[in-house]
Protein backbone atom coordinates (compact mmCIF):
# COMPACT_ATOMS: atom_id res chain seq x y z
CA UNK A 1 0.00 0.00 0.00
CA UNK A 2 1.37 3.40 -0.93
CA UNK A 3 2.50 5.65 1.92
CA UNK A 4 1.91 9.38 2.44
CA UNK A 5 -1.19 9.43 0.27
CA UNK A 6 -2.68 12.85 -0.41
CA UNK A 7 -6.43 12.91 -0.99
CA UNK A 8 -7.06 16.40 -2.29
CA UNK A 9 -9.85 17.50 -4.60
CA UNK A 10 -8.53 19.80 -7.28
CA UNK A 11 -9.86 23.32 -7.80
CA UNK A 12 -12.90 22.57 -9.94
CA UNK A 13 -12.99 26.09 -11.37
CA UNK A 14 -9.61 25.41 -13.00
CA UNK A 15 -10.70 22.15 -14.65
CA UNK A 16 -10.46 21.89 -18.45
CA UNK A 17 -13.70 19.84 -18.39
CA UNK A 18 -17.21 21.05 -17.63
CA UNK A 19 -19.18 19.46 -14.83
CA UNK A 20 -22.01 17.12 -15.74
CA UNK A 21 -25.21 18.82 -16.94
CA UNK A 22 -28.58 18.32 -15.25
CA UNK A 23 -32.14 18.65 -16.49
CA UNK A 24 -34.93 20.77 -15.01
CA UNK A 25 -35.65 18.09 -12.40
CA UNK A 26 -32.03 18.03 -11.28
CA UNK A 27 -31.30 14.64 -12.84
CA UNK A 28 -28.05 14.15 -14.67
CA UNK A 29 -28.04 14.11 -18.44
CA UNK A 30 -25.61 13.97 -21.33
CA UNK A 31 -24.44 17.09 -23.19
CA UNK A 32 -26.27 15.73 -26.23
CA UNK A 33 -29.48 15.33 -24.23
CA UNK A 34 -31.53 12.30 -23.25
CA UNK A 35 -30.45 9.02 -24.82
CA UNK A 36 -32.75 6.80 -26.88
CA UNK A 37 -33.13 3.21 -25.68
CA UNK A 38 -35.39 1.89 -28.40
CA UNK A 39 -39.14 1.49 -28.52
CA UNK A 40 -41.16 -0.81 -26.29
CA UNK A 41 -41.43 -3.18 -29.24
CA UNK A 42 -37.64 -3.50 -29.14
CA UNK A 43 -37.09 -3.49 -25.38
CA UNK A 44 -39.76 -5.98 -24.31
CA UNK A 45 -38.61 -8.89 -26.52
CA UNK A 46 -35.03 -8.10 -25.48
CA UNK A 47 -35.92 -8.44 -21.79
CA UNK A 48 -37.76 -11.69 -22.46
CA UNK A 49 -34.67 -13.04 -24.21
CA UNK A 50 -32.60 -12.14 -21.16
CA UNK A 51 -34.95 -14.28 -19.06
CA UNK A 52 -33.70 -17.20 -21.11
CA UNK A 53 -30.09 -16.83 -20.06
CA UNK A 54 -30.31 -20.10 -18.16
CA UNK A 55 -30.46 -21.89 -21.49
CA UNK A 56 -27.96 -19.89 -23.57
CA UNK A 57 -24.72 -21.72 -24.22
CA UNK A 58 -21.42 -20.19 -23.17
CA UNK A 59 -19.70 -21.57 -26.24
CA UNK A 60 -17.32 -18.95 -27.70
CA UNK A 61 -17.06 -17.07 -24.39
CA UNK A 62 -13.55 -15.71 -23.66
CA UNK A 63 -10.90 -18.21 -22.65
CA UNK A 64 -9.74 -18.15 -19.03
CA UNK A 65 -6.26 -18.78 -17.65
CA UNK A 66 -5.43 -19.44 -14.04
CA UNK A 67 -3.85 -16.55 -12.15
CA UNK A 68 -2.75 -17.17 -8.57
CA UNK A 69 -1.70 -13.54 -8.09
CA UNK A 70 1.84 -14.33 -6.88
CA UNK A 71 3.54 -12.12 -9.47
CA UNK A 72 1.02 -9.33 -8.96
CA UNK A 73 1.42 -9.33 -5.18
CA UNK A 74 5.20 -9.13 -5.57
CA UNK A 75 4.83 -6.49 -8.27
CA UNK A 76 2.85 -4.24 -5.93
CA UNK A 77 6.23 -3.22 -4.56
CA UNK A 78 8.26 -3.51 -7.76
CA UNK A 79 6.04 -1.21 -9.79
CA UNK A 80 6.06 -2.81 -13.26
CA UNK A 81 3.01 -1.41 -15.11
CA UNK A 82 0.54 -4.27 -15.59
CA UNK A 83 -3.08 -4.86 -16.50
CA UNK A 84 -5.04 -8.03 -15.70
CA UNK A 85 -8.49 -8.74 -17.07
CA UNK A 86 -10.67 -10.16 -14.29
CA UNK A 87 -13.67 -10.24 -16.64
CA UNK A 88 -16.38 -7.90 -17.99
CA UNK A 89 -15.30 -4.31 -17.14
CA UNK A 90 -13.13 -5.39 -14.21
CA UNK A 91 -9.42 -4.76 -14.59
CA UNK A 92 -6.63 -4.90 -12.04
CA UNK A 93 -4.11 -2.21 -12.98
CA UNK A 94 -0.70 -1.60 -11.43
CA UNK A 95 1.24 1.56 -12.20
CA UNK A 96 3.19 4.21 -10.34
CA UNK A 97 3.40 2.09 -7.19
CA UNK A 98 -0.36 1.60 -6.79
CA UNK A 99 -2.78 -1.24 -7.52
CA UNK A 100 -6.38 -0.41 -8.41
CA UNK A 101 -9.54 -2.02 -9.76
CA UNK A 102 -12.08 -0.80 -12.30
CA UNK A 103 -15.78 -1.64 -11.82
CA UNK A 104 -14.99 -4.73 -9.71
CA UNK A 105 -17.62 -7.43 -10.19
CA UNK A 106 -17.10 -10.94 -8.83
CA UNK A 107 -20.79 -11.90 -8.53
CA UNK A 108 -22.21 -14.70 -10.63
CA UNK A 109 -25.43 -12.82 -11.42
CA UNK A 110 -25.20 -9.08 -10.72
CA UNK A 111 -28.85 -8.08 -10.51
CA UNK A 112 -31.51 -6.77 -8.11
CA UNK A 113 -32.98 -10.27 -8.44
CA UNK A 114 -29.87 -12.50 -8.55
CA UNK A 115 -31.71 -15.67 -9.56
CA UNK A 116 -32.99 -13.84 -12.67
CA UNK A 117 -29.89 -11.83 -13.45
CA UNK A 118 -27.56 -12.26 -16.43
CA UNK A 119 -25.56 -15.46 -16.26
CA UNK A 120 -21.79 -15.32 -15.94
CA UNK A 121 -20.18 -17.40 -18.69
CA UNK A 122 -16.60 -17.15 -17.38
CA UNK A 123 -15.58 -17.16 -13.72
CA UNK A 124 -13.40 -14.25 -12.54
CA UNK A 125 -9.76 -14.41 -13.58
CA UNK A 126 -8.56 -14.25 -9.98
CA UNK A 127 -9.96 -14.86 -6.53
CA UNK A 128 -10.34 -11.74 -4.40
CA UNK A 129 -8.12 -13.39 -1.79
CA UNK A 130 -5.28 -13.61 -4.34
CA UNK A 131 -5.31 -9.90 -5.23
CA UNK A 132 -2.47 -7.64 -4.18
CA UNK A 133 -3.40 -4.91 -1.66
CA UNK A 134 -5.87 -2.65 -3.48
CA UNK A 135 -5.14 1.05 -3.04
CA UNK A 136 -8.32 2.27 -4.70
CA UNK A 137 -11.32 1.38 -6.82
CA UNK A 138 -12.96 3.46 -9.57
CA UNK A 139 -16.60 2.88 -10.49
CA UNK A 140 -18.15 4.18 -13.69
CA UNK A 141 -21.88 4.07 -12.85
CA UNK A 142 -24.53 2.29 -10.81
CA UNK A 143 -25.77 -0.49 -13.10
CA UNK A 144 -25.53 -3.81 -11.28
CA UNK A 145 -22.87 -5.30 -13.54
CA UNK A 146 -20.60 -2.30 -12.80
CA UNK A 147 -21.44 -1.35 -9.23
CA UNK A 148 -21.57 -4.75 -7.52
CA UNK A 149 -22.17 -4.14 -3.81
CA UNK A 150 -21.33 -7.69 -2.63
CA UNK A 151 -17.90 -7.38 -4.26
CA UNK A 152 -17.32 -3.86 -2.94
CA UNK A 153 -18.25 -4.93 0.59
CA UNK A 154 -15.81 -7.81 0.39
CA UNK A 155 -13.02 -5.54 -0.85
CA UNK A 156 -13.71 -3.02 1.93
CA UNK A 157 -13.72 -5.78 4.55
CA UNK A 158 -10.49 -7.20 3.15
CA UNK A 159 -8.73 -3.85 3.51
CA UNK A 160 -10.45 -0.91 5.28
CA UNK A 161 -7.86 1.53 3.84
CA UNK A 162 -8.99 0.93 0.24
CA UNK A 163 -10.51 4.08 -1.29
CA UNK A 164 -13.61 4.04 -3.50
CA UNK A 165 -14.05 6.75 -6.15
CA UNK A 166 -17.53 7.12 -7.62
CA UNK A 167 -19.37 9.71 -9.74
CA UNK A 168 -21.69 12.13 -7.96
CA UNK A 169 -24.78 10.65 -6.34
CA UNK A 170 -23.37 7.15 -5.84
CA UNK A 171 -21.68 7.61 -2.48
CA UNK A 172 -24.68 6.95 -0.22
CA UNK A 173 -25.27 3.58 -1.84
CA UNK A 174 -21.83 2.45 -0.67
CA UNK A 175 -22.00 4.15 2.72
CA UNK A 176 -25.32 2.46 3.51
CA UNK A 177 -23.50 -0.82 2.90
CA UNK A 178 -20.96 0.21 5.58
CA UNK A 179 -18.24 0.91 3.03
CA UNK A 180 -15.95 3.72 4.12
CA UNK A 181 -13.32 5.71 2.24
CA UNK A 182 -15.88 6.78 -0.39
CA UNK A 183 -15.23 9.90 -2.48
CA UNK A 184 -17.74 11.35 -4.99
CA UNK A 185 -16.51 13.36 -7.98
CA UNK A 186 -18.10 15.38 -10.77
CA UNK A 187 -16.77 15.42 -14.30
CA UNK A 188 -13.59 17.46 -14.34
CA UNK A 189 -12.69 16.91 -10.70
CA UNK A 190 -9.49 15.14 -9.70
CA UNK A 191 -7.97 13.51 -6.65
CA UNK A 192 -4.26 13.23 -5.88
CA UNK A 193 -3.23 9.81 -4.61
CA UNK A 194 0.46 10.10 -3.88
CA UNK A 195 2.10 10.81 -7.24
CA UNK A 196 -0.99 9.50 -9.09
CA UNK A 197 -3.81 11.77 -10.27
CA UNK A 198 -7.31 10.31 -10.61
CA UNK A 199 -9.52 12.18 -13.09
CA UNK A 200 -13.32 11.85 -13.19
CA UNK A 201 -14.29 12.44 -16.82
CA UNK A 202 -17.32 12.54 -19.12
CA UNK A 203 -18.87 9.50 -20.75
CA UNK A 204 -22.09 8.92 -22.68
CA UNK A 205 -24.35 6.69 -20.65
CA UNK A 206 -27.13 6.71 -18.04
CA UNK A 207 -27.92 5.40 -14.59
CA UNK A 208 -30.71 3.38 -13.02
CA UNK A 209 -30.79 0.98 -10.10
CA UNK A 210 -34.44 0.93 -9.03
CA UNK A 211 -37.86 1.79 -10.42
CA UNK A 212 -37.79 5.59 -10.19
CA UNK A 213 -34.14 6.64 -9.78
CA UNK A 214 -33.33 7.18 -13.46
CA UNK A 215 -30.25 9.42 -13.83
CA UNK A 216 -30.29 10.60 -10.21
CA UNK A 217 -26.65 9.52 -9.99
CA UNK A 218 -23.88 10.35 -12.42
CA UNK A 219 -21.86 8.11 -14.76
CA UNK A 220 -18.26 8.74 -15.79
CA UNK A 221 -15.05 7.54 -17.34
CA UNK A 222 -11.71 7.75 -15.50
CA UNK A 223 -8.11 8.62 -16.28
CA UNK A 224 -5.31 7.57 -13.96
CA UNK A 225 -2.16 9.53 -14.72
CA UNK A 226 1.26 9.15 -13.17
CA UNK A 227 4.79 10.33 -13.68
CA UNK A 228 5.56 7.54 -16.17
CA UNK A 229 2.26 6.03 -17.35
CA UNK A 230 -1.22 7.25 -18.30
CA UNK A 231 -4.24 4.92 -18.25
CA UNK A 232 -7.84 5.54 -19.31
CA UNK A 233 -10.95 3.52 -18.41
CA UNK A 234 -14.02 4.38 -20.43
CA UNK A 235 -16.52 2.56 -18.24
CA UNK A 236 -19.76 1.84 -20.07
CA UNK A 237 -20.34 4.39 -22.82
CA UNK A 238 -21.53 5.14 -26.27
CA UNK A 239 -19.21 6.73 -28.79
CA UNK A 240 -19.11 10.52 -28.44
CA UNK A 241 -16.99 13.56 -29.19
CA UNK A 242 -15.74 13.63 -25.60
CA UNK A 243 -13.11 11.01 -26.43
CA UNK A 244 -11.29 13.44 -28.69
CA UNK A 245 -11.53 16.18 -26.08
CA UNK A 246 -10.10 13.89 -23.39
CA UNK A 247 -7.31 12.76 -25.71
CA UNK A 248 -6.36 16.33 -26.54
CA UNK A 249 -6.35 17.47 -22.91
CA UNK A 250 -4.94 14.42 -21.10
CA UNK A 251 -3.45 12.16 -23.76
CA UNK A 252 -1.62 10.47 -25.17
CA UNK A 253 -2.45 7.42 -23.07
CA UNK A 254 -0.19 4.41 -22.74
CA UNK A 255 -3.22 2.13 -22.39
CA UNK A 256 -6.97 2.65 -22.77
CA UNK A 257 -9.68 0.18 -21.81
CA UNK A 258 -12.66 0.34 -24.16
CA UNK A 259 -15.92 -1.68 -24.20
CA UNK A 260 -16.63 -3.69 -27.33
CA UNK A 261 -19.80 -5.65 -26.45
CA UNK A 262 -23.50 -5.19 -25.65
CA UNK A 263 -24.30 -3.47 -28.95
CA UNK A 264 -27.29 -5.53 -30.18
CA UNK A 265 -30.15 -4.87 -30.66
CA UNK A 266 -28.73 -1.75 -32.27
CA UNK A 267 -31.92 0.31 -31.86
CA UNK A 268 -31.69 -0.16 -28.10
CA UNK A 269 -27.93 -0.05 -27.54
CA UNK A 270 -26.36 2.31 -30.07
CA UNK A 271 -26.47 5.51 -28.00
CA UNK A 272 -25.14 4.05 -24.73
CA UNK A 273 -22.76 1.29 -25.87
CA UNK A 274 -20.05 1.03 -28.52
CA UNK A 275 -19.58 -1.61 -31.16
CA UNK A 276 -16.02 -2.84 -31.86
CA UNK A 277 -15.40 -0.38 -34.68
CA UNK A 278 -16.47 2.54 -32.50
CA UNK A 279 -14.18 1.27 -29.73
CA UNK A 280 -11.21 1.49 -32.10
CA UNK A 281 -12.30 4.98 -33.14
CA UNK A 282 -12.49 5.95 -29.47
CA UNK A 283 -8.98 4.61 -28.84
CA UNK A 284 -7.66 6.69 -31.73
CA UNK A 285 -9.47 9.78 -30.44
CA UNK A 286 -7.88 9.19 -27.03
CA UNK A 287 -4.43 9.05 -28.64
CA UNK A 288 -3.89 5.55 -27.26
CA UNK A 289 -0.62 3.71 -27.69
CA UNK A 290 -2.42 0.46 -26.81
CA UNK A 291 -6.07 -0.48 -26.33
CA UNK A 292 -7.48 -3.39 -24.32
CA UNK A 293 -10.98 -4.66 -25.08
CA UNK A 294 -13.41 -5.13 -22.17
CA UNK A 295 -17.15 -5.50 -21.55
CA UNK A 296 -17.86 -8.51 -23.73
CA UNK A 297 -18.37 -12.23 -23.40
CA UNK A 298 -18.44 -12.45 -19.58
CA UNK A 299 -22.16 -12.01 -18.93
CA UNK A 300 -25.21 -12.66 -21.09
CA UNK A 301 -26.16 -9.01 -21.56
CA UNK A 302 -27.09 -8.64 -25.23
CA UNK A 303 -27.88 -10.36 -28.51
CA UNK A 304 -24.64 -10.37 -30.49
CA UNK A 305 -22.82 -13.75 -30.82
CA UNK A 306 -20.16 -14.17 -28.14
CA UNK A 307 -17.36 -14.66 -30.65
CA UNK A 308 -18.19 -11.60 -32.75
CA UNK A 309 -16.93 -8.60 -30.72
CA UNK A 310 -13.24 -9.61 -30.45
CA UNK A 311 -13.07 -10.59 -34.12
CA UNK A 312 -14.52 -7.27 -35.24
CA UNK A 313 -12.28 -5.36 -32.81
CA UNK A 314 -9.09 -6.92 -34.17
CA UNK A 315 -10.22 -6.51 -37.77
CA UNK A 316 -11.02 -2.84 -37.25
CA UNK A 317 -7.66 -2.29 -35.55
CA UNK A 318 -5.69 -3.81 -38.41
CA UNK A 319 -7.06 -1.28 -40.87
CA UNK A 320 -6.56 1.66 -38.50
CA UNK A 321 -3.60 3.73 -37.39
CA UNK A 322 -3.57 1.73 -34.16
CA UNK A 323 -2.57 -1.48 -35.91
CA UNK A 324 -3.28 -5.05 -34.88
CA UNK A 325 -0.46 -5.46 -32.37
CA UNK A 326 -1.61 -2.51 -30.25
CA UNK A 327 -5.21 -3.75 -29.95
CA UNK A 328 -5.37 -6.33 -27.18
CA UNK A 329 -7.80 -9.19 -26.85
CA UNK A 330 -6.67 -10.91 -23.67
CA UNK A 331 -7.79 -13.99 -21.82
CA UNK A 332 -9.70 -13.70 -18.57
CA UNK A 333 -7.01 -13.86 -15.88
CA UNK A 334 -4.22 -12.85 -18.25
CA UNK A 335 -1.69 -10.21 -17.16
CA UNK A 336 0.20 -8.00 -19.60
CA UNK A 337 2.72 -5.25 -19.05
CA UNK A 338 2.27 -1.86 -20.68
Amino acid sequence: MSANIALVLADFSASPFDGAPRDEEGRFTNPSGELVHGTLEVRLPFMLRRMGTYFRSGTDAPERVANDGVFLRENAQQGVPTVTWIGHATLLVQMGGVSFLTDPTWSNRPSPVPLLGPKRFVKPGMAIADLPPIDFVVISHNHYDHLDLPTLKELAKRDPTTKFYVPLGNGDLLRKADITGVHELDWGQTVNFGSIVIHCLPSRHWSKRSINDDNKSLWSSWAITGEEKRFYFSGDTGYFSGFEDIGNKLGPFDLVAVPIGAYEPVAMMRESHMNPEEAIAAALDLQAKKAIAIHYGTFDLSDEPLAEPPKRFLEAAKSSALGGSAAWIVKVGETRTF
